[in-house]
Formats: structure tokens, C-alpha cells, sequence
């Protein structure tokens, strides 16, 4: 079972019951849901996840008001829910881990990931946002939220960066991809550099992965799980996650050069299909400077640089 279905169940089982019973007041003001760290929010957890950090458990987000009312009595009683659901169980918490489920309010809940306490407006705010922590906090599944306050941030966010940041940060990717994939990684081999030559491959199918993920307005995840996610992506996802694994497994350099051109010259149409760049450039770094072109916002677009 996944864990993501186990916790609504357990919210429908337990935490509604628990809800009307003894917050009966507060029930049209309750959000619930499970969001946040862990493979089982992505949806990706199996067996091997159960070792810590997965069973029965749920969250609730309230208002600050609401939260100073009864925030400390809706975690008791949280507790005082049954350890074990449905032959699963109890969940095992790793130290540090402690909030993934419970009780907290909204805004702390968005803040302790984006560092703000409102959802972020500007092109500043945007940027000092770890994009995992975006993913974290757009993943999971709301199972009721009457008072709408935590599904309007949520979906502010899943709205996705503004476009001149996306911009900003394809650019970025078609740099670095071009400068790991097509450049370095070959000379990295004519030395004999066995280092370089390792790194550059794995970080030319990082931000290539990274680089899809913007091209399909979605935010990259923690990287464990960046090319598990890639093949559900709907632009270029079933392609470019079978073309790394050749890559991976592949074991003679002169055919691995061929594949990261044919991911390259992948990317390359899509960015030319979607109007992003007007290169006819088989090389990823003069697409870079195309698409940063297209940046509106003058201290933006002012000067090239490289962002994560």
C-alpha cells in the first residue's frame, strides 16, 4: 500500500471521527492532508521505505488564531490516535523529523520551507527558494480543507515560477548541460581524468533532468528521486528518462558521446517547438544566450548568469 493512500485512509478512519467528536467547533476550519518530505508525499515509496519515517499518520493546518485556541490539545489528541492502521505501523520518526506530521499552522508550515510567511510576489522572493522545498510543498494530497487557506497557497505555488525566472533558470541548465555533456566530458576522457570524467556525466543528466522538469512547469525533487519522476513528465519524460539509463549503462565512452548528443539535440527541438530559442545551433550554450534574450525584467535579463 502506499503511503500517501494510508494516510487518507487513516484521516477518514480516525482523524475526521476524532474532529467531530472533540473539536466539533472547529471542524469547518480544520485543513487536512498529507504534504510535505518523504518519498511517500511524491508518491514514490515502496517497501524499502518503511524502515523509518512511514506508517499512519496525517496533517493538520490551522489558522494562527486557531492555533493559539487549540493547537496544543488538537496535537493530544492527535497522539492518543491509534499507532497501528491496517496492519501497518507504528510509524518509526527519525530524530529531526518530528513535524512531518500533526499539528502546525499554515504559515509555518509554508515558512519553515520557502523562508517566507506569505506566498512569495516577487522575482527576489522567487529566487531564494530552494527549488526542492517548492516540490515539498506541492506534493501530497489535501484531503479536506474548508476554509481554503492552505490550497490557495499551495496552488499559488503550483502555479509555478514566473516566466521570467523559468526563463532565467533554462538558460542556466542549457549552460551547464552544454559545458558537462558536450565539452567537458570529452576532454575530461582525452585526459584520463577519471574524476571529471564521472562527474561530468552525472552532472550532465542532473540539470538535464532539471532542464525537463522546467520545460514541464514542474518542480524538480530531491535528486534520489529526480529520474524515477522524469518519465511521467508529459513533455520529452518517457524519452529523456530511457535515453540517461542507455547512458548510464552504457559502457564505451564513444557511444555514451553519442547518446548525450542525441539528448541534446532532444532538447534542442523542444526548446526550438516551444519558440524559446531561434538557434539553429547544435551546441547548448548558444541557446542559452537565446533564451535569456527573451527575459522581460531588466535587472533579470541586465547580465548572464548562472542560477540554480
Amino acid at each position: 500500500m502506499k503511503g500517501l493512500d494510508l494516510a487518507e485512509e487513516y484521516y477518514r478512519e480516525h482523524g475526521v471521527q476524532m474532529i467531530s467528536n472533540r473539536f466539533s467547533a472547529y471542524a469547518d476550519r480544520i485543513a487536512a492532508g498529507f504534504v510535505g518530505p518523504g518519498s511517500e508525499c511524491f508518491g514514490f515509496d515502496d517497501e524499502i521505505s518503511r524502515d523509518h519515517d512511514w506508517g499512519p499518520g496525517f496533517c493538520m493546518w490551522l489558522t494562527a488564531e486557531d492555533h493559539v485556541e487549540i493547537g496544543s490539545t488538537l496535537q493530544e489528541e492527535y497522539e492518543k490516535l491509534p499507532d497501528n492502521f491496517m496492519g501497518f505501523g507504528p510509524r518509526l520518526i527519525s530524530p529531526g523529523e518530528e513535524g512531518r506530521t500533526g499539528v502546525c499552522t499554515t504559515a509555518s508550515f509554508y515558512k519553515t520551507r520557502t523562508g517566507l510567511d506569505h506566498p512569495p510576489q516577487k522575482l527576489g522572493e522567487w529566487l531564494h527558494i530552494p527549488e526542492q522545498s517548492l516540490a515539498v510543498c506541492t506534493n501530497g494530497r489535501v484531503f479536506h480543507d474548508p476554509l481554503g487557506q492552505f490550497t490557495r497557497w499551495r496552488e499559488h505555488l503550483k502555479g509555478f515560477y514566473p516566466e521570467d525566472i523559468r526563463l532565467k533558470k533554462i538558460a542556466s541548465r542549457c549552460v551547464t548541460i552544454a559545458q558537462s555533456g558536450q565539452y567537458n566530458f570529452e576532454r575530461s576522457l582525452n585526459r584520463n581524468e577519471l574524476f571529471a570524467v564521472q562527474y561530468s556525466e552525472i552532472k550532465f543528466c542532473s540539470d538535464v533532468m532539471s532542464l525537463l522538469f522546467l520545460l514541464n512547469r514542474r518542480y524538480t525533487p530531491f535528486y534520489k528521486w529526480m529520474h524515477h519522476a522524469a518519465k511521467d513528465l508529459p513533455v520529452l519524460g518517457q524519452q529523456v528518462h530511457a535515453l540517461i539509463l542507455e547512458l548510464m549503462e552504457e559502457q564505451d565512452s564513444g557511444m555514451k558521446m553519442k547518446a548525450i548528443e542525441r539528448i541534446c539535440a532532444l532538447l534542442i527541438d523542444e526548446l526550438q517547438q516551444e519558440g524559446l530559442t531561434d538557434s539553429q545551433s547544435d551546441f547548448l550554450l548558444d541557446h542559452a544566450h537565446s533564451v535569456h534574450s527573451r527575459i522581460q525584467d531588466k535587472v533579470l535579463g541586465e547580465r548572464f548568469s548562472i542560477i540554480n
